[in-house]
């Protein structure tokens, strides 16, 4: 695993976006090794939230007061939605952000969990928790995509995987920012081409992939690169 957490530390943005001027969010991409391979662990949403319910996500949320950057938030994000304790995470790297559909800027909080971990769900927020290896978001058997034109008019490609869960007995869905979390994740560790089309150069991942939220957050405020 040593190879995936050089690779994950070349693609680290620290504070790059940080004075970006958009409501901040993070998210934790808790990464585990079950036999041998590499694992995320994703949770579902509970029915009762007003906002996505019922959908696939990784452990996160706003931005409070208290936090001190977005590797905080993600952190207490994760110890109150699925009982994970902030010492228990081995924090790699923070990647390239997204923009969700409510204009927050989310960063992806990538760390080593244990396989070990015994998940306490918080039933308010979140309803399950399961994994998937991170091999499935390179190499899927059930995926499709669509293109997606943000709020501001950014028009761009939606993935969309079925992964059938045996452990559940039962298919979860994971589209959206997750999916584009999971997808550039599994793109830095294994650094080869997956089945499916993605919106970035794979030979120049690092500056295709910043031109790509470049141009997503241009698109918002209708700005001009060169005001960036």
């Amino acid at each position: 695993m040593e190879e995936a957490r050089r690779r994950l530390r070349e693609f680290d943005i620290g504070d790059k976006f940080c004075r970006l001027p958009l409501p901040r969010a993070a998210v934790l991409l808790p990464l585990m090794v079950r036999r041998g391979r590499l694992h995320l662990l994703l949770t579902v949403r509970s029915m009762q939230l007003r906002r996505s319910p019922g959908e696939v996500c990784f452990p996160g949320g706003k931005r409070e007061a208290t936090d001190k950057d977005d590797i905080d938030t993600a952190l207490r994000e994760a110890k109150e939605e699925v009982g994970l304790q902030p010492e228990k995470v081995e924090v790699i790297c923070r990647l390239m952000p997204g923009i969700d559909k409510m204009n927050n800027l989310v960063t992806p909080v990538v760390g080593f969990i244990e396989d070990t971990f015994q998940v306490t769900p918080n039933p308010d927020e979140v309803s399950e928790v399961f994994v998937v290896p991170l091999e499935y978001f390179v190499k899927p058997l059930n995926y499709k995509a669509f293109s997606y034109e943000t709020s501001s008019g950014y028009l761009t490609r939606m993935h969309c995987f079925i992964y059938d869960d045996q452990e559940h007995k039962r298919s979860f869905k994971i589209w959206g920012l997750t999916a584009h979390f999971a997808v550039f994740l599994a793109l830095v560790i294994f650094g080869e081409r997956p089945t499916f089309e993605v919106d970035y150069d794979l030979d120049n991942l690092m500056s295709s992939s910043e031109n790509y939220f470049i141009n997503l957050y241009a698109s918002i405020y209708e700005r001009k690169k060169s005001n960036l």
